[in-house]
């Protein structure tokens, strides 16, 4: 891995679930380390790799760990990183989540435009040779052998205004900057209370995240008709980019979650696949 970005950039705002204000500067990183957290308000500066080994737990979020110190909520701007070809950067954060911004990669985006980015195409490692699935009740996610990298990702929810939604996406013929990185993430208005009850979602609001009712959208307009399912896929890449690089395959997902994107991780890394520092 060589790319990374061409000078650093800063981004603040608000954590989904801490509701902790913190600062993200993003470094060129030129050493071939790929892509790692380093929470600088810690008196050691410790180092969190974004790999696959130093995920911690997957709770509406995917969060890393090492040497005790965590970062939580690391999908969209991994994500983002990984969908424009960015696969070494120091990640400095002086916090312990990476803040929400508008629900989407689009800010990230824009921040990286602005330190003078041209977005390339994502990397694509190996082939893979055998099909590779993880699943939990009728939820799945997969890895199927393919000409190219593709993504493909369905939802199902008993709200109207979300129901069942599919997107399909080829890296190659769609950017990322425009296909994928502006959807929002979203949650359920009737879902709301019982979270912030858990300690949940203390920096949510109709600000950074759409929110859904029985009744329809609470803070229309949507950027895409399926913007719902383009968000899980977003969420799919960033939890994938854990690999180091994402290997060449169909990606296949119905109703996943953090959880399961990373238990396939695990899969391909066990079978060599990816390429971690």
């Amino acid at each position: 891995m060589t790319s990374t970005i061409g000078k650093e950039f800063t981004v603040s705002g608000i954590g989904l679930h801490s509701g902790a204000n913190t600062q993200v500067k993003v470094l060129p990183n030129y050493s071939n380390q790929g892509r790692y957290f380093v929470r600088v308000d810690l008196p050691e500066k410790p180092i969190i790799p974004a790999t696959v080994s130093a995920v911690n737990q997957t709770l509406l979020s995917t969060e890393l760990m090492a040497d005790g110190a965590t970062v939580r909520t690391v999908e969209h701007l991994l994500s983002a990183l990984t969908g424009c070809g960015i696969e070494n950067a120091q990640i400095e954060i002086d916090g312990p989540e990476v803040p929400l911004l508008d629900g989407s990669a689009k800010n990230w985006l824009d921040a990286m435009m602005e330190a003078g980015l041209n977005p390339s195409e994502m990397a694509v490692g190996s082939p893979i040779e055998e099909p590779i699935w993880v699943r939990d009740g009728d939820a799945f996610v997969a890895a199927i052998p393919a000409p190219e990298i593709r993504f493909s990702y369905g939802i199902d929810f008993p709200y109207e205004a979300i129901g069942n939604q599919w997107v399909s996406w080829n890296p190659k013929k769609q950017p990322f900057q425009e296909f994928i990185a502006p959807a929002r993430t979203f949650g359920f208005a009737d879902q709301i209370e019982q979270l912030k009850q858990a300690g949940l979602i203390k920096g949510g609001s109709l600000d950074n995240a759409l929110v859904c009712d029985r009744s329809g959208w609470v803070n229309p307009p949507l950027r895409f008709d399926n913007e719902p399912v383009r968000h899980k896929l977003l969420d799919l890449i960033g939890d994938l980019s854990l690999l180091g690089t994402i290997p060449q395959a169909h990606f296949l997902a119905y109703k996943a979650s953090h959880n399961l994107h990373v238990q396939l991780a695990k899969q391909l890394e066990g079978c060599g696949l990816g390429n971690q520092q």
